[in-house]
């Protein structure tokens, strides 16, 4: 899968604006990327990746700007949502997503892909159905179609000694997957939505939104705890006239399941790796794409954050950093292995991360590598590229 130090040179007309003055990495000021509060010219036609949040991790992260992991495809208009991080909904508006007034905004709203139930990639699920009703929910003829993983299974082992470790929470249902968790976030809120339906004659949620655990094919080395995400072939998730969507599933120990997403569109292709360390799964998927949204950690940030020697706790969470994401000294290597044309980094981890630190993400890697930030427009544009192979 070697590209025979292949040379990018298929940028032109709006990929030439998103590209110039790069050299071997792209790095966008935050200031810039907060300008770009609306969709650019002709973004209604075509096929475009749009950052919403680009940090990563269960945290605040103290203030930094970056919104929770979120991102969306646009076609023609019509936008396709992976994953609710923090701000998601309000990084949509401010991106210039939905139709516009006097639409509402979530009309144009046609799926939405949860990777996985860590809860930097759910926390703003909620406002989807919360916030939704008055931001177009409500206007829509047929539900947001929401795809993601389906019940664990069976928990996941203790890390490390067990003495000292706390009763879990919810032992009846232990692991749920995304439909039972958006039915407890029904009864959770029930007070709120049931008072919409009643004062204000809202619909009932469970007509605009229709929820589905994400059928993995049947594979009989699969196992939540031992063998997460063993080789296995491409699958289809959605098909729509915009969009044909496929999966894998990727190492996220200890979360089963955990999916990439593949988006082949008519104008280009665009893969998400979720979480995941370094995976054949992910570079099967992604295999020939137009642009890859890979996670990153700098890990020489573990290494400041839990010094040695370690305690059990510390050492156990810096195992999950190390093992179940992909430094950034690597991930050009997937991105290599891959062939694909454009890497971009997202799901930054750190989120407040010094921008040279990304810069190794270069690293066996002969395409462009974009560091994300929230509110990035990226056009897929295949039509317009030249053969990249000269």
């Amino acid at each position: 899968m070697n590209r025979n130090g292949m040379r990018v040179s298929w940028r032109r007309a709006s990929s030439a604006a998103l590209l110039a003055a790069c050299a071997t990495i792209c790095v966008f000021s935050p200031t810039a990327a907060a300008q770009q509060a609306s969709a650019p010219a002709g973004a209604r036609a075509g096929a475009h990746l749009v950052l919403l949040g680009t940090s990563g991790g269960r945290t605040s992260w103290r203030g930094v700007q970056a919104a929770g992991i979120s991102s969306a495809v646009v076609v023609n208009g019509q936008v396709y949502l992976v994953d609710f991080g923090a701000g998601w909904l309000r990084r949509y508006f401010q991106a210039g997503l939905g139709a516009p007034p006097p639409a509402r905004g979530l009309e144009s709203l046609r799926a939405a892909f949860i990777t996985h139930l860590h809860a930097d990639h759910v926390v703003d699920y909620p406002s989807l159905v919360l916030f939704g009703a008055s931001d177009g929910l409500s206007e829509r003829k047929t539900p947001v179609r929401v795809f993601g993983p389906g019940a664990r299974g069976k928990l996941p082992p203790v890390s490390g000694s067990t003495s000292g470790v706390s009763a879990i929470v919810s032992p009846e249902s232990p692991t749920p997957g995304t439909l039972a968790m958006t039915e407890s976030m029904y009864r959770a809120f029930a007070t709120d939505i049931n008072d919409n339906i009643l004062e204000s004659r809202k619909p009932n949620p469970h007509t605009r939104v229709e929820v589905q655990d994400i059928a993995i094919p049947a594979q009989a080395d699969i196992d939540p705890n031992t063998n997460p995400a063993p080789d296995m072939a491409p699958f289809p998730v959605y098909q729509d006239e915009n969009v044909k969507v496929t999966a894998t599933l990727v190492s996220h120990p200890p979360v089963y399941p955990s999916f990439a997403f593949r988006f082949d569109t008519a104008e280009g292709s665009v893969v998400f790796s979720g979480d995941t360390s370094p995976s054949r799964n992910l570079i099967r998927l992604a295999q020939g794409a137009d642009v890859l949204v890979h996670e990153v950690i700098d890990t020489a940030w573990v290494d400041a954050l839990y010094p040695k020697p370690r305690n059990a706790a510390q050492e156990a969470k810096a195992h999950h950093l190390v093992h179940s994401h992909t430094a950034v000294e690597d991930v050009g290597a997937v991105a290599q292995a891959a062939n694909v044309k454009v890497l971009v980094l997202s799901h930054l981890a750190p989120a407040d991360n010094a921008e040279g630190r990304w810069a190794r993400a270069k690293e066996g890697f002969s395409g462009d590598v974009l560091v994300g930030k929230d509110l990035q427009w990226i056009p897929l544009r295949a039509k317009s590229r030249t053969n990249a192979e000269q």
